[in-house]
């Protein structure tokens, strides 16, 4: 059988960097070929960055983005990396679709090319579109057509972008009609928990659809609230793994394989789902026979919660460095929120551009203080107390507040502070606030919500609770200072905006809580649902109308990381002003 040396390469592209990005693509391409690869893959839309939004629509971008990828293909070519075949992915528009209502202006494609020779040589779009969750492929791209072939080395290698693998039908069954011998998907598939399981079942599900290996190159790092997790796949026909990259980690994976031989008589025109085959052939002959040399290994997995916890490392330094920030500013009350918060940002930046600043106000508890200022000692980022007490007592004497509003105060004043200090010393500021909170609107406009991200944002206070505890514990297993102090954890979550307050006075055990989220924000349930699935009647009902009263709250929140399957923002999407409530409407 042919014998074929692959590089999939799982790289950390920037939206809008064209030459950032094209540097990259060379980069790594001269890694593949120092390593004897035959054919190079990079992620979908690695040359622009993904997801582009609405830059689809503007034809000045989309133009950038062609011209970017013929000019990577001559400096390839004239840096002695030619006759290498690349797969990359970029944005490209469609030269056959005419205008009409409902399509996208210009018509956008969310492309992939295989640049040879310094050329151009196959161009394809993305069959299917996703439209879900985050995704809104419909709104900007149309839909490519055909099934991409490219010969390379005697063997017949299908192409395909992402969604073409999670959506059945289409290029698939188009690959086993072809006789294809390798199927190579391009993807940007954003990270949530659990997904690298659904991930691997799916290509091995594939591989045997196809009746071909079939690899699966996926991007790293984070855009806005998405992160991508890495975890490229390759299986062979019967979906046993041949090898697997690392979670969070750019890198190249090479491996030799063994291929069917393209077929002298192979298919043509149109095959499965009305997609026309397009193939290309770079070089008929098989490859001496040589003695395979790498089988790019199988990367460890990481367990539930260091997944987690490194998603949201990866996407929190992605924001800031992408965002041209060099550090962050934390306001640290000694509770758990703002020392997982400040965890992150040590682990994501380096504890010497993590700055954390105590606000005490006059119900904020010793202990408290002398937390924020043990998390300062054992991460050893700089730390500085700055008391908002004069502040109050000014605002207090002026106004006459009480209840609420005088506690709102206190956190208003500490918003104002972290922003004072960030626009005089260039931090950009953390919010803390967690799922938990922002679901039930415990949080304040203009006071512990203000910040340019939000790190927690989308973890559940169970799961804070969970992650403070793993980065303990790995921390003693490294023999290492663990970050957080255990008192951090272990005493009764407060906001402290009066005496004697813990959270359990205005919400119910966070354990019970969150399950009755999980089910409404997550899994779109009901409240006849939740109590069919033993949670009590009353406290549902409270619970749901706290959040759905607090969704103008949460629309004016900084983003912040995604790593569940809704998170608040592009996949929740609830009208603010909204008479239906699942809890009265009896």
């Amino acid at each position: 059988m042919p014998q074929l040396r692959l590089a999939l390469n799982q790289i950390d592209s920037t939206v809008g960097d064209l030459a950032g990005n094209a540097e990259a693509v060379v980069h790594w391409t001269r890694h593949a070929a120092e390593q004897g690869a035959h054919l190079v893959a990079f992620p979908e839309m690695a040359l622009t960055g993904y997801p582009v939004e609405d830059l689809a629509l503007r034809s000045s971008f989309v133009e950038a983005s062609r011209d970017a990828l013929r000019a990577l293909g001559r400096r390839l070519a004239d840096e002695g990396l030619g006759e290498t075949p690349v797969v990359v992915g970029y944005l490209d528009r469609s030269e056959r679709a005419q205008p009409r209502l409902g399509r996208p202006a210009g018509s956008p494609e969310n492309a992939a090319a295989v640049l040879h020779r310094g050329e151009v040589v196959l161009r394809f779009a993305k069959h299917h579109l996703p439209n879900y969750g985050v995704f809104d492929e419909y709104r900007y791209f149309v839909q490519g057509d055909t099934l991409p072939v490219v010969r390379v080395h005697g063997v017949d290698v299908a192409l395909a972008i992402c969604e073409d693998l999670w959506q059945d039908g289409g290029r698939v069954p188009a690959a086993r009609s072809a006789r294809a011998g390798l199927i190579l998907s391009v993807n940007a598939s954003p990270y949530e928990r659990n997904k690298d399981d659904t991930r691997l079942e799916l290509v091995r599900r594939r591989a045997c659809e196809a009746g071909c290996t079939t690899a699966y190159v996926a991007m790293m790092g984070g855009q806005d609230e998405l992160v991508f997790d890495g975890d490229s796949i390759v299986v062979d026909a019967s979906g046993e793994v041949l090898a697997r990259a690392p979670q969070f980690t750019e890198g190249c994976v090479v491996l030799d394989l063994e291929l069917p031989a393209a077929l002298p008589d192979a298919p043509t025109g149109v095959v499965d789902d009305g997609l026309r085959i397009d193939r290309v052939v770079l070089s008929e002959e098989p490859l001496p026979a040589y003695e395979p040399e790498v089988t790019g290994g199988y990367a460890d997995r990481l367990d539930d919660d260091e997944e987690v916890y490194s998603a949201l490392v990866v996407g929190l330094r992605a924001y800031v460095n992408k965002n041209g920030f060099r550090s962050v500013l934390i306001g640290l009350s000694g509770g758990i929120d703002s020392a997982l918060v400040a965890a992150l940002a040590c682990d994501a930046l380096g504890p010497a551009n993590v700055h954390g600043v105590s606000m005490p106000s006059p119900y904020s508890s010793d202990h408290s203080r002398a937390d924020a200022a043990e998390l300062a000692r054992r991460t050893g980022l700089n730390f500085r107390t700055v008391s908002i007490e004069p502040m109050f007592d000014a605002y207090m004497g002026s106004v006459g507040l009480t209840g609420l509003a005088e506690e709102n105060l206190q956190a208003r004043l500490r918003g104002t502070l972290l922003m004072a200090l960030s626009n005089q010393e260039g931090h950009l500021v953390l919010a803390p606030g967690n799922k938990s909170e922002l679901a039930v609107g415990y949080s304040t406009l203009y006071g512990d919500a203000v910040g340019a991200f939000g790190p927690i944002k989308d973890v559940y206070k169970t799961w804070v609770f969970r992650l403070a505890r793993w980065r303990n514990r790995a921390a003693e297993e490294r023999g290492q200072t663990p970050p957080i102090p255990e008192n951090s954890i272990s005493k009764p979550p407060s906001a402290e905006l009066r005496p004697g307050q813990v959270d359990t006075d205005s919400l119910p055990d966070y354990e019970v809580l969150d399950r009755i989220l999980e089910l409404y924000v997550d899994r779109d349930q009901g409240r006849d649902e939740l109590v069919a699935a033993g949670l009590d009647d009353a406290l549902v009902t409270r619970t749901l109308r706290m959040v759905d009263l607090a969704e103008y709250k949460r629309r004016q929140y900084p983003p912040g990381t995604k790593i569940s399957a809704k998170g608040f923002g592009k996949d929740r999407r609830l009208p603010i002003t909204n008479r239906w409530r699942e809890a009265t409407r009896d």
